[in-house]
């Protein structure tokens, strides 16, 4: 009698655990979770934010705007590192996207955009593009 209260309690601690996480976790929208961005790259998703978030949408999947960056478009295969620091100092003429062209970012710096990238890239490997 008393293992199965023991096992009653443990059971109800898990419920209760998994209620709660399920609760408190970031989503996505759709249920499913986003992973918390570490700590080093949260200069990168503050600069993201505030100077691409507005075209490129929350977490770099796209608005009406802009393209998502979140795409394998954007892999560093086929868009390396130095494509971002270009498209931020003099912006980028469409060729992927119908969204038009996109123009340079006034007050970013080349240090800003290596933050930048670093969560984006982030982003991608969470999202398994690379």
């Amino acid at each position: 009698m008393a293992d199965r209260r023991v096992q009653a309690a443990k059971g109800g601690l898990l419920l209760a655990g998994g209620l709660a996480w399920a609760l408190l976790a970031p989503t996505t929208g759709s249920g499913e979770s986003k992973p918390s961005v570490p700590g080093e790259l949260k200069p990168g998703e503050t600069l993201f934010n505030n100077n691409c978030g507005r075209c490129h949408g929350e977490r770099g999947t796209g608005t009406s705007n802009g393209p998502p960056l979140v795409h394998k478009i954007y892999e560093p295969n086929h868009h390396g590192d130095a494509a971002f620091q270009r498209a931020a100092a003099m912006g980028v003429r469409a060729h992927h996207w119908q969204f038009g062209d996109m123009p340079k970012i006034q007050g970013v710096s080349p240090s800003d955009v290596d933050e930048i990238v670093k969560y984006v890239r982030w982003l991608q490997r969470q999202a398994g593009i690379f």
